[in-house]
């Protein structure tokens, strides 16, 4: 208890937080995810194993008083069908033993990148593995000590006592009570351990599960730029974090599932999620007990040194080289780097900067933003927000950030484009579409839906097609909709995702003022980042009441409907990759497939890495407008995993993944073969003639 208060002390150091009362959703998350094991079944065999554990070890605590019991004499627990209860106990025994060997195998047989190897990992396996086996002994000598014959309640104690029936009952209650007094301490032992090492998620991990946020996925919290009793934004030291957000370094398991999903550590970036948190967490752990005076570990002999820890690496290990051309994606070198790097120090504690000491710059702006991180953890840390607010602090307080960011955000501001393309010509792309009218909520004051163009529709080259695509979809079925032309503004989420909050801010409350201008009570818009932005983020700075949706949700609808009808082959082979923004944060994974299932001639091909474990293209996270400079490009390794399956076409429905799989073609000296293309892109070609017959001569060329 000394260890869990002192651990309890140091989260009190964060900000608090304040926790959303709708306890009837936390608890359906706690049901699914703790009782149920939800996430942890995501992959299939750790899953099962850990089921058998964590279930295995709640069967046993009874098993565990009744075995103490005994040994002080008392005849046994008084258990409704006490018989029964000693075979589930031995049936539970054998079922723990055959996980935990499982669990060696995948740490040291199949050497599973993603787990840690060496002395800390492997304690829990001897501590599990020593106490189903004092269980047993305890048990089988329980059994020769009363001359008990052989019994199908209780087969495996029987088999183990066999070998000593007759012995002295003298020596039977000798090492009846060895192996009792064995148990005892080696699970007192282990109660002592758990709360100082990552087991200490046992009990976290349920907490963290139960305070979880409920809000939209992924939102990021809103920073009163305004508070004039603010020192500083963002995170700039470890206080700075929530108590909400601290309690997620101490729920991590390590079990590095979020590393083995992050395509920065997938192609070889610095970054890894689970890293992230640890030395958080260390670092938590270590300033913590200064400012408390409050030792971590009891006794402190056994555990931890009192040192500090620090990265440090060379000037090579700061950049990982790409491993070659025998895999797509790999965790191994950052792994590697991350491994090495972690190390103790003579410095103050004081003296550790948390931005540079603890977490890399680099780290920091290797985050594409996916929250395939997220996805995948089993506790449900969040890693993305914590990584925002460390952007934060660089930019709002010490303005680093890197070059190409710098200049986007700039253009942003100064032009409302991250090219800084004059703001007059954001409407210019409609003088290019002849024969698709694309009226202004001036030309149209009565429309029902605003199609929000977005800065990619409005400007990049290969996205006005997308833009002309979706426009002549929208008038072929008649929908009622009008465009702000050049009084529309960037959407934000660059900005924000990359720490400037200040700039994100301006531009969500002036687009706000446009909206209620003119209005608007529908929105619709081909880009997944816009589309998450405006849906879950602007109602926290006053949007209500306004409908937001996905182009391929619009588009979907209007198919069932009747309204477009798609009567022309697309005779393609398609894999439809997923956007983050669209699939992770909001769960729109089958209306694209909807589409395309609707075209007659189109072969859908599933890449194996799809929907909420599809891998992101780089471009998120203001990753689309800074260079990669370590290990492979993200949106290479994407299109190679898209090209293994022969497609023809690989489809999206985001501006900045199809830039991102069209360069990854270019790379590859696939564009020849291969189109990338948005869904509305197919779509058109299969509902319109002059499209359908364009294909045929290309075809027949």
């Amino acid at each position: 208890m000394k260890v869990i208060y002192h651990r309890y002390l140091y989260i009190k150091l964060g900000k608090k937080f304040e926790i959303e009362k709708n306890w009837h959703e936390r608890f359906n998350i706690f049901i699914t995810q703790v009782l149920g094991q939800k996430k942890l079944l995501k992959d299939r065999k750790s899953g099962i194993m850990h089921v058998l554990i964590f279930y295995g070890f709640i069967i046993l605590q009874f098993g565990a008083l009744d075995i103490i019991v005994k040994g002080l004499g008392i005849e046994r627990l008084p258990l409704p069908g006490y018989h029964v209860f000693g075979f589930i106990q031995e049936v539970t025994v054998l079922l723990i033993f055959l996980a935990v060997g499982y669990a060696a195998y995948r740490r040291y047989a199949e050497k599973l990148p993603r787990l840690k190897r060496g002395k800390k990992p492997s304690v829990v396996i001897y501590f599990i593995f020593s106490l189903m086996l004092t269980v047993l002994f305890t048990l089988a000598f329980e059994r020769v000590l009363h001359e008990a014959t052989f019994s199908w309640y209780a087969p495996i104690t029987s088999l183990i006592a066999a070998p000593f029936t007759g012995m002295n009952a003298i020596v039977a209650t000798s090492f009846f009570y060895t192996f009792w007094w064995a148990h005892l301490l080696i699970l007192l032992a282990f109660l002592v351990y758990v709360p100082q090492s990552k087991h200490f998620h046992i009990l976290v991990a349920p907490l963290n599960l139960l305070l979880k946020r409920t809000e939209p996925i992924g939102r990021l919290r809103k920073l009163d730029l305004e508070d004039e009793e603010a020192e500083s934004f963002g995170v700039g030291k470890i206080e700075d974090f929530t108590q909400h957000q601290m309690l997620d370094f101490y729920a991590c398991v390590e079990c590095g599932r979020c590393t083995n999903s992050c395509p920065a550590s997938n192609t070889g970036k610095v970054l890894s999620p689970m890293h992230l948190i640890v030395k958080l967490r260390d670092h938590l752990t270590e300033k913590g007990a200064a400012i408390t005076s409050k030792t971590p570990w009891v006794p402190s002999f056994a555990f931890e040194s009192s040192d500090s820890h620090i990265v440090q690496h060379s000037a090579a290990q700061k950049k990982p080289v790409y491993w070659g051309n025998e895999q797509i994606t790999s965790i191994l070198p950052t792994m590697s780097i991350q491994e090495t790097m972690w190390k103790t120090c003579e410095k103050n504690i004081t003296e550790i900067e948390l931005v540079g000491d603890v977490i890399t710059e680099d780290e920091i702006w290797a985050c594409t933003t996916c929250r395939n991180c997220e996805d995948q953890c089993p506790v449900g840390n969040e890693h993305v927000d914590k990584i925002i607010d460390l952007r934060r602090h660089l930019l709002l307080m010490e303005g680093r950030v890197p070059h190409e960011g710098q200049r986007a955000m700039q253009n942003i501001e100064r032009q409302g484009n991250p090219w800084g393309i004059n703001r007059k010509d954001r409407s210019k792309w409609t003088e290019w579409i002849d024969g698709v009218p694309v009226p202004t909520v001036k030309d149209n004051p009565d429309f029902e839906i605003l199609y929000f163009v977005g800065s990619m529709g409005s400007y990049d080259n290969r996205s006005l097609k997308v833009s002309r695509s979706f426009a002549r979809l929208l008038n072929e079925a008649g929908v009622n909709f009008a465009i702000l032309g050049n009084e529309e503004k960037n959407s934000g989420d660059t900005p924000r995702r990359m720490g400037n909050e200040l700039l994100f801010q301006q531009l969500c409350m002036e687009n706000i003022e446009t909206f209620q201008k003119y209005g608007v009570q529908k929105i619709v818009t081909a880009c997944p980042h816009t589309f998450n932005t405006l849906k879950n983020e602007y109602p926290d700075f006053g949007l209500e009441g306004v409908e937001v949706y996905h182009h391929t949700e619009l588009l979907s609808e209007l198919v069932k409907e009747g309204r477009l009808t798609p009567k022309y082959q697309v005779n393609e082979r398609i894999t439809y990759h997923d956007s983050c923004y669209l699939g992770r944060y909001n769960n729109i994974y089958e209306q694209p497939r909807d589409i395309l299932r609707s075209i007659k001639g189109l072969i859908l091909l599933e890449m194996e890495r799809n929907r909420d474990n599809g891998m992101c293209c780089g471009a998120g996270g203001g990753m689309m407008w800074m260079e990669e400079t370590a290990g492979k490009r993200v949106n290479l390794a994407r299109t190679e995993q898209a090209l293994q399956l022969n497609p023809t076409v690989i489809s999206s429905a985001c501006p900045f993944c199809l830039t991102m799989l069209e360069d990854g073609t270019k790379a590859t000296e696939t564009d020849e073969l291969v189109k990338a293309k948005d869904i509305a892109e197919i779509l058109e070609q299969a509902v319109f003639e002059d499209l359908y017959n364009e294909g045929l001569s290309k075809k027949e060329a």
